[in-house]
């Protein structure tokens, strides 16, 4: 395998990691704010 396609697989797994973390991230604080929600509206 040439350095150049390695580079680019490399930069390619990366964003797409980099992407999933994003993605991760923003579904766990939506959980936690709708959990959030939950337990006020019990309390009320």
């Amino acid at each position: 395998m040439s350095s150049k396609r390695a580079m680019r697989q490399a930069q390619k797994k990366a964003y797409a990691k980099h992407r999933s973390n994003i993605t991760n991230s923003r579904f766990e604080i939506k959980k936690k704010f709708l959990t959030n929600n939950k337990e006020k509206k019990n309390k009320n």
